[in-house]
């Protein structure tokens, strides 16, 4: 590789953590270690840089923390960040350590700060797409998305097993507030009766007619998976609505909520951080910036950060049908 564009650079996780964010600082570390790249780690996101929390890190700053979830380098939303003085506060502390570039692990709001603050003044921004939505365009899966969809079908999968002994209905809630690929994949997965996302244009009449069908099929206990952004209702709404079309029911909510993000990371989440972080490093070696690196195809990309802000990742249309087919 011809001589790099950087010298020394900043990273830092940013916004709602996901499985696999250790692992992508690790890669990131090491990689920058191998090329003879100083590398500072910034302790809670962009608060870190403006208040000036950089760690000198090296190859051992980093051990044992592959297989650990969330981020030890901690995350936070920064409203200082947001305004211009805030920003200024953090560029004179990269200034101040001689940091000509960060890398910028996180989702839709890391990546907006990253592009502002590239734009305002001049600084290298690579992202890494970490969050378990898995709703970043420029990247078949974001870091966390594998371990959280696992997770969420572990758990339905206990939850079944309750329905079925008691002829139970459960409206099961995972995360996913503007996307559906954590509920279309896991309700796939666990044989649900519905799924609802915020994709597609639910009606509550469908979501009846499909009880209808499983009783002439013999069902006599049905998961139905909900992402926490479904625009028809939320989930104690339909359940609501769904007893006092079938009295005879016997229903159940359950929220998964945030065990969904913790845990330790999928080997596909180790693997794909650990290639994203080594690919952040390389590209910002060959003179990348404002850009985000993802897989595609299993290759790795580069995708404009002002792209995968505006666009977004679409549910597999076909997954949907197999869903509805498959839940007779």
């Amino acid at each position: 590789m011809k001589e790099s564009a950087v010298k020394k650079i900043a990273v830092l996780t940013s916004g709602g953590d996901a499985p696999g964010m250790n692992a992508a600082l690790r890669a990131v570390v090491r990689t920058a270690n191998y090329y003879n790249i100083e590398c500072y780690g910034v302790r809670e996101g962009y608060n870190g840089l403006i208040h000036d929390e950089f760690l000198k890190m090296g190859p051992r700053s980093v051990k044992n923390i592959i297989n650990q979830g969330g981020t030890i380098l901690k995350s936070a939303r920064s409203m200082e960040f947001k305004t211009k003085e805030g920003r200024q506060k953090a560029y004179d502390n990269c200034v101040k350590h001689g940091v000509d570039a960060l890398v910028c692990i996180g989702g839709d709001g890391t990546f907006t700060g990253a592009k502002i603050f590239n734009e305002e003044f001049g600084i290298r921004v690579l992202g890494v797409p970490g969050t378990i939505d898995n709703d970043i365009f420029g990247t078949d899966n974001t870091i966390g998305y594998d371990t959280a969809l696992n997770t969420a079908m572990e758990a339905i999968d206990k939850i079944r097993d309750t329905a079925t002994s008691h002829n139970r209905i459960f409206f099961v809630e995972v995360m996913g507030r503007d996307a559906g690929f954590i509920a279309l994949n896991s309700g796939l997965a666990t044989g649900a009766l519905d799924i609802l996302i915020p994709e597609k244009k639910d009606s509550i009449s469908d979501l009846f007619a499909n009880f209808r069908k499983g009783e002439k099929t013999g069902k006599a206990s049905s998961i139905v998976v909900v992402a926490e952004g479904e625009k028809l209702a939320n989930i104690y709404e339909l359940a609501e609505k769904t007893k006092l079309e079938f009295p005879d029911y016997d229903i159940r909510v359950a929220i998964l909520g945030h065990i969904q993000r913790g845990g330790s990371p999928s080997c596909a989440d180790r693997v794909l951080a650990s290639r994203l972080g080594y690919g952040a490093v390389t590209g910002l070696m060959e003179g990348q910036t404002n850009v985000m690196v993802g897989m595609r195809s299993n290759d790795m990309v580069y995708t404009p950060i002002e792209d995968a802000i505006k666009k977004h990742n679409e549910i597999n249309k076909d997954l949907l049908l197999i869903s509805e087919i498959l839940a007779i």
